[in-house]
């Protein structure tokens, strides 16, 4: 039987994939310190777009004289916020269209407000991001909103999907691992992100070990994940020494192992119970994240290399909240809130090779 998709599906479909370019390109900004690209927001030098023309240079000299215009780099500033911009406009469409149906069986009305606050919120950490200059803790509260975002998004759209068949009853803690390991995985994104706005990406050089050591002598962890970091200086380049950034680092890395650990227990126990397309995915998910990691190590942290590794978690994190709703889902549902026929969740394609 044909699955019937709700109403708003192509369009949460298509802010996913819009949100996931919005995640890309901001990491795109962060990299190429362009993050202050524009002084100001939600403009650039009072503009809507770069400045270019000798008056619009002089206009803006003489209202940042501290802040020289870079067009390639406010251009990068730029086209994230237009594409952010975009995003948004789509989120508030999403979310009129639940309002309009709310009445309609099935359709998910918190959701999509949910999403209009979270935009609204990201909306504003962009802002304090540019006002703060850079201010780690600012910046690690945006990218997060950033992969909400997207998640909230993707499970907007798989929500939308239509029916979707029953799995087997998850075998006892299946789903509390999984929980688990998606709250890790968020928190070990968190952790990147104070990585990258702290600039200590490249403070280790060298694999398995840190500068020739497993646990390098002398870290500082005090100031390393000091979270009261005074609010004014420009933190574009980083302000903390050697040894802080050495301790950001390689919490990173041994984030990375709690978190690779917990998944492959996932995948173990998603194969066992006859889930081993779920189990294929996030292995592969896990695997692509592990050598993006290590490639920007050995390599110094290459720009198509340290874009592909943020986007790599955002797959990796949409991965889980595959799994998740998948074990999660209630018996699929005709739209007019009746249960599909019994004969629906046990025949047709086998749940170990249907991903929803």
């Amino acid at each position: 039987m044909p699955t019937l998709r709700k109403p708003g599906f192509r369009l949460a479909l298509f802010a996913t994939l819009l949100a996931f370019a919005v995640v890309l390109l901001g990491a795109y900004t962060r990299l190429t310190h362009a993050g202050l690209g524009c002084p100001d927001w939600p403009g650039c030098y009072g503009f809507l777009a770069v400045p270019s023309g000798e008056a619009q240079l002089a206009h803006a000299e003489r209202r940042f004289p501290d802040a020289p215009v870079e067009a390639e780099k406010g251009w990068n500033e730029m086209i994230h916020r237009y594409f952010a911009g975009s995003l948004g406009l789509l989120i508030l469409a999403l979310a009129l269209q639940a309002l309009r149906r709310r009445t309609d069986a099935g359709q998910p009305r918190g959701l999509p407000l949910a999403l209009l606050g979270v935009v609204v919120a990201q909306a504003l950490f962009g802002m304090w991001t540019v006002t703060l200059k850079l201010w780690p803790q600012v910046v690690v509260a945006h990218l997060l909103g950033g992969m909400t975002t997207l998640a909230l998004l993707f499970l907007l759209a798989l929500r939308l999907a239509g029916r979707i068949p029953a799995l087997p009853a998850p075998a006892p803690g299946l789903r509390l691992l999984a929980g688990a390991a998606l709250a890790l995985s968020v928190g070990q994104i968190a952790l990147g992100g104070w990585v990258s706005s702290n600039y200590a990406a490249v403070a280790c050089l060298d694999l398995p070990t840190c500068h020739g050591q497993w646990w390098p002598q002398g870290m500082d962890f005090a100031n390393a994940f000091h979270l009261t970091q005074a609010i004014g200086p420009n933190y574009l380049g980083g302000m903390l020494d050697g040894p802080a950034r050495t301790a950001i680092h390689l919490s990173h890395r041994l984030g990375a192992l709690a978190v690779a650990l917990t998944l492959a227990a996932l995948a173990w126990r998603l194969w066992r119970h006859g889930l081993g397309r779920f189990a294929a995915l996030l292995l592969a998910a896990l695997l692509l994240q592990i050598g993006l990691g290590v490639g920007n190590v050995l390599w110094q942290l290459p720009l198509p290399l340290a874009v592909a590794h943020n986007g790599g978690a955002a797959l990796l994190l949409l991965s889980l909240v595959l799994v998740n709703y998948r074990l999660r889902v209630r018996p699929a549902r005709d739209f007019d809130g009746s249960r599909a026929p019994a004969w629906e969740s046990r025949t047709g394609r086998s749940a170990s090779a249907d991903l929803g």
